[in-house]
């Protein structure tokens, strides 16, 4: 047999990427059992040799409520706006720990990985986009929390909100997904060279929750303090986390404020490939 008639039994061909705009999506989506093979193997992993399970999602945001409710609308005693202040401190924080805990671990994808990398080929967005995916899991536990609050305090004092509005949270939560995702393979590629980058994110991210409209509304910050507002209003995750809340408890949409958040996840997004498409050519050499 010849070489020309082994090259025509060939049934997959591996190419390096020719440039950082080689997004190869098709590819991607061939790989999609692979995709749900590492979201399966997050999932067991993390909680293979555990007692409570997944219970630990709850009893964290549980904890997390409470910790807010006392420090920000007991002790501080900041507004709520009419909303309740424990269900408003729970739907900040779940979604905040979404994003959290996506951008944390994409952030780190080249580096936990390398093993993995260096051994067998596979688009290697393959492993942040299974963490995106994962965490979601995460979210739904949690959520399941808070629809259960919403209708405990629905049921003692007739307060809450159902209705059509709640349409419009997966739109929230992939914008969300859609800024870890790109700034977590952002910085993914750049601690390939830079590994106190991981220290300083893990310092910065719990700067960023309270620069995030996680604990308090925009509205009231707006009236309080104008100045601090027009900076924090640039932060694309306040708009984001305020927005949720309001559609979940209040059945509010501003869809004037979904504009720039979405911007800036595609330029996140695009940055975030690009820069990652160019590390893993040579990333083992560094990593």
């Amino acid at each position: 047999m010849n070489t020309q008639t082994i090259n025509n039994n060939w049934t997959k061909t591996i190419k390096p990427k020719v440039n950082a705009l080689d997004f190869k999506l098709a590819e991607i989506w061939s790989y999609r059992d692979l995709l749900f093979l590492f979201v399966k193997r997050d999932y067991v992993a993390l909680y293979k040799q555990t007692v409570l399970g997944p219970a630990w999602y709850f009893i964290q945001s549980a904890l997390g409520t409470l910790v807010s409710f006392l420090l920000f609308n007991v002790i501080a005693g900041i507004s709520t706006n009419g909303i309740n202040p424990v269900l408003f401190q729970m739907s900040g924080i779940i979604i905040w720990n979404y994003f959290a805990s996506s951008l944390l671990s994409c952030s780190t994808v080249f580096i936990k990985n390398a093993n993995i990398f260096g051994k067998v080929y596979f688009p290697r967005l393959i492993m942040p986009l299974s963490i995106i995916f994962s965490n979601i899991i995460q979210f739904g536990i949690q959520f399941t929390l808070i629809l259960a609050s919403i209708v405990y305090f629905f049921i003692k004092d007739h307060t809450g909100y159902f209705g059509l509005a709640w349409f419009m949270i997966p739109v929230y939560l992939f914008l969300m997904a859609g800024i870890g995702l790109g700034l977590g393979i952002l910085i993914s590629s750049l601690t390939t060279k830079y590994r106190d980058l991981t220290v300083l994110l893990n310092f910065g991210i719990q700067l960023l929750m309270y620069a995030s409209a996680v604990n308090y509304p925009l509205t009231s910050l707006k009236l309080k303090n104008s100045g601090l507002y027009s900076i924090l209003k640039w932060n694309p995750l306040s708009g984001v986390i305020d927005g949720f809340r309001n559609c979940l408890l209040l059945g509010k949409i501003n869809f004037d404020t979904l504009l720039y958040p979405f911007l800036f996840m595609i330029f996140s997004l695009l940055g975030g490939v690009l820069l990652f498409n160019k590390v893993e050519r040579d990333f083992m050499d560094t990593v």
